[in-house]
């Protein structure tokens, strides 16, 4: 177990690397083990689930899955292919770092995301305390892990609390906690806090595109940055500074779209 988690770790850390601006690392987001060995057929050397993906298949709403069917679920994945599997585990549900350490090296997951948000307040977590609690994963995980701390302050807004930030700014109010220039530069304050606890990329989840050269200077560390549909494509955004593309739920909810396409063709005429 331990020989292949470092393995693992060891092959998705280093895809983080040496990479050209316009060849990001492209992380398909499976949300079961069909949908994994599809992607991982297609020569994508990693993936990486996606929470909400995830609850959603299983029923449940985003960010209201239990642990338990979470991590079996990752579980499934990261038995159905042979590529490195990061999972995205939200807050850590609670759970102490060494418990998180050890049900993500049980499930198989070689890496996970971790984010700062709190959903039950809809606010942000206080960054010092993010950071240390980053630095005791880090250090029950070793090198086992490739830790990608998410940002959410272009979800909840700026400040430690966050309160009542959603929504979109007011150009015309300099003080606005949701002003995104504003909302940049705690973000790198929060990154340059992760990345020196141990966190091995950064995910500043909704950031702008055009924030995103900014944030990767600022930062110092490798960049994860989400594809829209609507939005720059996979090579833009690699030129703009990200490390690693993922998809959130956004692969799980074009199959869904297929299948109600093929829904309505099914109906009786």
């Amino acid at each position: 177990m331990t020989g292949a988690s470092m393995t693992g770790a060891t092959t998705l850390r280093a895809l983080h690397h040496g990479r050209a601006p316009g060849d990001p690392l492209v992380l398909p987001n499976p949300w079961d083990a069909a949908t994994a060995r599809v992607l991982a057929a297609a020569g994508f050397p990693a993936l990486a689930t996606p929470s909400a993906g995830i609850a959603a298949s299983l029923g449940y709403r985003d960010g209201e899955i239990p642990a338990d069917e979470m991590f079996a679920a990752v579980a499934r994945i990261a038995r159905a292919v042979d590529v490195p599997v990061t999972a995205d585990i939200e807050g850590g549900y609670g759970l102490a770092p060494a418990e998180i350490v050890d049900r993500l090296l049980e499930a198989g997951a070689v890496g996970c995301n971790l984010e700062d948000g709190d959903r039950a307040a809809d606010a942000l977590k206080d960054a010092r305390r993010q950071a240390d609690w980053l630095a005791e994963v880090r250090a029950a995980a070793g090198d086992r892990l490739v830790i990608n701390a998410r940002v959410d302050v272009f979800v909840r807004g700026a400040g430690a609390r966050g309160r009542g930030a959603g929504g979109r700014a007011d150009p015309t109010d300099p003080t606005d906690p949701r002003d995104p220039e504003r909302l940049a530069e705690e973000a790198i304050d929060r990154g340059r806090r992760y990345v020196a606890a141990g966190a091995d990329c950064v995910y500043p989840i909704f950031a702008p595109p055009r924030l995103l050269p900014r944030l990767a200077a600022g930062i110092g560390a490798p960049l994860n940055a989400m594809a829209e549909p609507d939005g720059p494509s996979v090579r833009e955004l690699g030129e703009s500074g990200a490390t690693r593309i993922t998809f959130g739920p956004g692969l799980f909810r074009r199959a869904l779209a297929a299948v109600e396409d093929i829904a309505e063709q099914l109906r009786p005429t």
